[in-house]
């Protein structure tokens, strides 16, 4: 089971992938985003940062690892944009015993120091 920690046509995306491959798919929205086509198209969904605004509701990392461990998300993918770039988030994500789907943390890190990126 792949978790999209994000919204919009990336997570859609992703989504179709997964299902062609025969993997089901999670996503997690806000308050807000309840009624938006990325919720739609997942097998599973689920509120995440109650309460927040949307943005702040995202980037909520002890409750997307919450929602992954609680549900038996075995991989997170971050999309694009809010997570994707957060070292922090990747490291969580395999502290949490959960395959994270794309660069390793330390690779994450590294792409924020110019100088070490090169």
């Amino acid at each position: 089971k792949v978790m999209v920690a994000n919204r919009g046509e990336i997570a859609i995306r992703v989504f179709r992938c997964c299902t062609e491959m025969g993997i089901r798919t999670v996503s997690i929205y806000s308050e807000q985003d309840r009624q938006q086509m990325h919720r739609l198209k997942a097998d599973e969904s689920y509120l995440v940062g109650k309460g927040l605004p949307p943005v702040a509701a995202y980037l909520n990392i002890p409750d997307i690892i919450r929602i992954a461990t609680e549900n038996g998300v075995d991989a997170v993918h971050p999309g694009y944009g809010f997570l994707s770039e957060r070292g922090d988030f990747a490291q969580a994500v395999i502290d949490a015993g959960i395959r994270f789907v794309g660069p390793t943390p330390k690779a994450i890190f590294q792409m924020g120091d110019k100088v070490a990126a090169r």
